[in-house]
């Protein structure tokens, strides 16, 4: 894992076998992550919809839908109030009488009134023109159970198929867990011991005893609870035996990581490392290559093969075609289903890489025999087994269409590989006495000759590193030459061609007004 800091915010790659798997950005600016509890207020019920618009801070109301109030949602309302209420109780559920369970065919005013307070859980991020989508099913994870208050219920991962561990597990975990407080027991709680599992509950007690420390003097829109930041919720989500590398570029990030592994796995703790080298780290480790080549709208495939990816409102497309793949294969029905056979892992791979959500229609090469029909599908559910996000997927259609759903629960990860050009502005005219190299040798006159700097460093896209570096008198040893100092020049493939940035001694950028 590679956790970049950014002045936006955190850049955070997934690496398996050097190849890229998953990349997140978490935004400064993001005030609704999944898994936040904040104190919300009902602005409006819409009984045709059995739902209610909730007021959490968003530019529009949140959704609540009846079916996500959960059954207890008469217990939350309740120590809510008593909570915000003078000398109410606060985060002890010990002596707390629960209330019935609410009918699963009510209706949602039934529960709620407009105006009132109601705690609420984000369960998906603002998308597109729609305000986060909310639950009242509480619910806090960690790293091998989830929290869930106001129940009594213990639950098993599916995925956890062994009889004897499923038994296991759960009475262990009835045995420990306090009253009035549910858990789900994760698939990676297999083979775990008491004491483990002990300091994972008793680490969601304490955040839930300190999250609402300070309820009684809340105020709607308040955040009680936050999720963790999306590095450490990966980090308690997939770290495993398998992971041999944390990567983080600031000392901050550092800090923070190490001491959460130091809380949930300690034995991890020598793999993290803080990068500290010139150059950037996603252009050492050949992370932002990677980056560049894999978020176009054109996907190429190992043998000549190419993904057409497309997304609008409703869906996304991927159109999979064979390229030069075409004249390799004896027959058109070995050719598609080779190509085909690729095309499989390569989608699974963008559904994590891109975080694609909703609907997903696949357009295969066509294929005649139904046994090879039969081959990529699955092929496709082997290949998406380890996604995290639910899914489902269907066979192929007549029209050798294959559709997907999978959770969406944030906005797709976008990242923009074509770039307006900021000489002509997309114009296609470039006025013909605009010369980079001229700009920059005037720069480093005024930067040397006029303000003093002491050292300078400059940073560019790797093809023009390559006209100043190159030859034995290159155009860096000709301004060592005329300034008598040395310039470090920066390869950085995510400026555009002609973009150029000059650095201080310090490493901060400096501002020329040409």
């Amino acid at each position: 894992m590679y956790i970049n800091s950014t002045p936006k915010g955190a850049r955070i790659a997934l690496l398996q076998d050097k190849r890229l798997t998953e990349y997140h950005f978490e935004s400064i600016g993001n005030v609704f992550t999944v898994g936040d509890i904040i104190l919300g207020t009902v602005k409006k019920l819409a009984p045709g919809l059995n739902a209610a618009f909730v007021d959490v801070g968003y530019e529009k109301d949140a959704f609540l839908h009846y079916l996500d109030l959960g059954p207890q949602v008469k217990s939350l309302v309740k120590y809510t109030k008593t909570s915000l209420s003078e000398g109410g109780s606060v985060a002890s559920l010990k002596n707390f009488k629960l209330e019935s369970d609410i009918d699963k065919l009510g209706k949602v005013s039934q529960v709620l009134t407009k105006g009132q307070i109601v705690l609420v859980q984000v369960v998906k991020e603002p998308i597109s023109t729609k305000g986060p989508r909310l639950s009242c099913e509480i619910s806090i994870a960690g790293r091998f159970i989830v929290l869930v208050p106001f129940s009594n219920t213990v639950s098993i991962s599916k995925k956890i198929a062994d009889k004897e561990e499923r038994q296991r597990l759960v009475k262990l975990m009835t045995s420990i867990k306090p009253d009035n407080f549910g858990v789900i027991i994760r698939t990676v709680a297999l083979g775990k011991q008491v004491a483990e599992l002990d300091i994972d509950l008793k680490g969601l007690l304490q955040k839930w005893d300190a999250g609402f420390e300070n309820l009684k003097l809340a105020k709607p829109k308040d955040k009680i609870i936050g999720e963790m930041g999306r590095a450490s919720s990966i980090l308690r989500d997939m770290l495993n035996e398998s992971f041999d590398s944390i990567v983080v570029d600031s000392k901050e990030t550092f800090d923070e990581t190490k001491d959460y592994l130091r809380r949930i796995a300690p034995d991890k703790e020598k793999i993290l490392k803080l990068y500290t080298g010139k150059e950037k780290m996603y252009e050492a480790y050949g992370v932002e290559k990677q980056i560049k080549a894999f978020f176009g709208r054109t996907v190429s495939l190992p043998n000549g093969g190419y993904l057409i990816i497309e997304h609008t409102e409703a869906l996304h497309v991927v159109d999979v075609n064979s390229g030069n793949k075409a004249n390799t294969e004896e027959t058109q029905e070995e050719t598609a289903l080779k190509v085909n056979l690729e095309a499989t892992k390569e989608v699974a791979r963008q559904l994590k890489l891109r975080d694609l959500g909703g609907i997903i229609v696949i357009d295969f090469i066509d294929m005649k025999d139904n046994d090879n029909k039969n081959l990529i599908y699955s092929s496709m559910k082997e290949e998406m087994v380890g996604d995290r996000s639910k899914y489902t997927i269907l066979p192929l259609s007549k029209f050798g269409l294959m559709q997907i759903t999978r959770q969406r629960v944030r906005p797709v990860v976008d990242v923009s590989t074509l770039e307006t050009c900021p000489s002509c502005h997309g114009t296609g005219n470039i006025t013909a006495s605009v010369n980079i190299i001229d700009q920059i040798n005037s720069n480093l006159e005024f930067l040397f000759m006029k303000q003093n700097e002491a050292k300078v460093t400059l940073t560019l896209h790797p093809f023009l590193h390559a006209y100043l570096t190159s030859g034995f008198i290159s155009q860096r040893m000709k301004w060592f030459f005329t300034y008598k100092k040395w310039v470090d020049i920066i390869k950085d493939s995510s400026l555009s061609m002609i973009e150029y940035k000059f650095l201080d001694a310090l490493g901060e950028e400096i501002e020329i007004k040409n």
